[in-house]
């Protein structure tokens, strides 16, 4: 017992000692030197590194490598421009890094996502669990049983001499004095409990991956293969079924050809911006409940979809929603192209073009009898590698050089352009900005409103740079000092302005006060009236 509390006591030392390091680079980087953006990377590849030397069986597993290249790619991607969704994606391949030498295999997404979740309600209480733990091996090596007052008692002395010890040694060396300063203050202030909060925050999410349980009680994945008892669905009802559905499916697509398309005219009263903004979520809402039906339906191995008829209606079905899905993106260009891009119609798009393959995916899974978990997996994968995508591309961006490139003010079929909205989208819109400005045929208010809040987006720019660089916004920055030379400036009248670069009125003045002479007094004199 003893022998192995001395193994479980060195496994700790090991895996502390890389934590520990990390919490100190935290320290350093984001509340002594009060970085962030781009340091990021660097903070999370520092994570990577302590997973990597914490813990060996992660080192001899080939499947957890190719999630810490994922971890890696993430890293890069939060040091080129750190956002939300590379941060999450980050941590979610640390996990699966750390989870995966214990398990025998992959096995699917929906299992995965729900050791994920169990790890990510474990991980606050995973060190004090571990400390119990220990405590309780090296209480039990001495006398069978563990004691919450021997180890508090065992170890009160300890802590409380060498904090003394510490402290005389800080008043009698300088340079001990200096090292404690980095890390502490000298009194229990805000500041140090907000910075002991920052300590717990990378201490235990790093010590979670040095640590991990890997829960055996799991939901089962959902089969999905043989026949399923559910009253009214049998061959018949849903061969009528998909009868019915073909031709209603058949009656949209050839409105949206006739209309959408081109091949005629638009109703009298009916724009084509109504008509793409009124039916591109309910038509993919559509595609999904179709999706939904062939999955509970025709499962693979069941009477239903060994029926040759009942295939070839299946399979003309799903062609027809993916017509319906391009068709829907088709809308949304369109509405796209009568108003503007923004970052939530992007990522519509990329949503539909998932739509559209999970619905290819459900066919071929049908007509090659593969299972859930081979169809949630290859979803899983899709959608990861536009996610992945997403985090090196810069959305904002493009919406910002299509906006300005269709902009009404330079002949393009769009509104005029709304300058408050690429204000919004910061620095994105700081390039697309600069080549607009450098076209001769701008109206001279326009080119004033437009130089404006170029002007702001840059000074805000330099400003991020300082504190949290990132690589995407130094080569912006770059790019924004060469092309600014090229753009002859404007001179700005003085004063504040809105959103949309117009100047704003200054206040009027407080209508200034009357100074009236006081009444004369008649002087008093000593004669009485009569």
């Amino acid at each position: 017992m003893r022998s192995s509390a001395l193994r479980l006591t060195a496994r700790f030392r090991w895996k502390l000692a890389p934590a520990l390091m990390v919490v100190v680079l935290g320290d350093w980087l984001f509340y002594q030197r009060h970085l962030y953006g781009g340091y990021l990377g660097l903070f999370t590849l520092a994570v990577l590194g302590a997973l990597i030397a914490g813990r060996p069986a992660v080192r001899r597993d080939r499947h957890a490598w190719l999630a810490l290249a994922a971890a890696g790619l993430f890293s890069l991607a939060l040091a080129y421009d750190a956002s939300l969704l590379a941060w999450a994606l980050f941590w979610v391949a640390m996990v699966m890094a750390a989870l995966l030498p214990a398990t025998a295999r992959f096995d699917d997404g929906w299992r995965w996502f729900q050791r994920l979740v169990v790890h990510g309600v474990r991980a606050p209480f995973a060190p004090l669990l571990d400390m119990r733990r220990l405590l309780k091996v090296r209480a039990a090596g001495r006398s069978g049983r563990f004691s919450l007052h021997a180890a508090l008692a065992l170890f009160a002395l300890p802590v409380a001499g060498s904090a003394i010890i510490i402290a005389l040694f800080a008043a009698a060396n300088p340079l001990v004095e200096r090292l404690l300063d980095t890390v502490l203050v000298s009194d229990l202030s805000p500041l140090l409990v907000v910075r002991m909060l920052l300590w717990a925050v990378m201490f235990v999410p790093v010590w979670s991956l040095m640590r991990p349980r890997l829960t055996r009680w799991l939901l089962p994945t959902f089969d999905g293969r043989g026949d399923l008892s559910l009253p009214g669905v049998s061959v018949a009802s849903i061969t009528l079924s998909l009868i019915l559905f073909n031709l209603l499916f058949a009656a949209q697509n050839m409105m949206d050809a006739v209309w959408l398309w081109g091949w005629a005219p638009m109703p009298v009263g009916m724009t084509m911006a109504d008509y793409a903004h009124r039916g591109a979520y309910p038509l993919i809402a559509t595609a999904l409940l179709a999706a939904l039906f062939v999955l509970v339906t025709l499962r693979p191995g069941s009477d239903t979809a060994r029926d040759p008829a009942v295939r070839r209606l299946v399979m003309a079905w799903i062609a027809q929603n993916i017509i319906l899905v391009a068709s829907s993106m088709l809308r949304t260009i369109d509405y796209i192209d009568a108003y503007s891009l923004t970052r939530l119609r992007i990522a519509a798009l990329l949503w539909m073009a998932l739509v559209a393959f999970g619905l290819a995916a459900i066919c071929w899974r049908l007509l090659r009898g593969r299972s859930a978990g081979w169809l949630i997996n290859v979803n899983l994968a899709a959608a990861g590698l536009v996610l992945g995508a997403v985090c090196f591309i810069d959305l904002g961006e493009v919406a910002a050089r299509w906006n300005v490139r269709h902009a009404r003010e330079v002949g393009g079929r769009g509104v005029a352009l709304d300058l408050c909205h690429m204000r919004h989208l910061g620095d994105s819109a700081l390039l697309p900005l600069l080549s607009l400005e450098q076209r001769a045929d701008l109206r001279p208010a326009f080119r004033e409103r437009v130089q404006a809040t170029r002007i702001w987006l840059m000074e805000r720019l330099e400003a991020d740079q300082i504190s949290g660089p990132t690589l995407l916004g130094q080569r912006r920055l770059t790019q924004a000092h060469i092309l600014a030379v090229r753009v002859k400036p404007m001179a700005l009248p003085p004063g504040d302005r809105g959103c949309a670069g117009t100047l704003l009125s200054p206040p009027e003045p407080a209508p200034a006060l009357q100074q009236t002479a006081p009444k004369a007094t008649p002087a008093l004199t000593g004669a009485t009236p009569k």
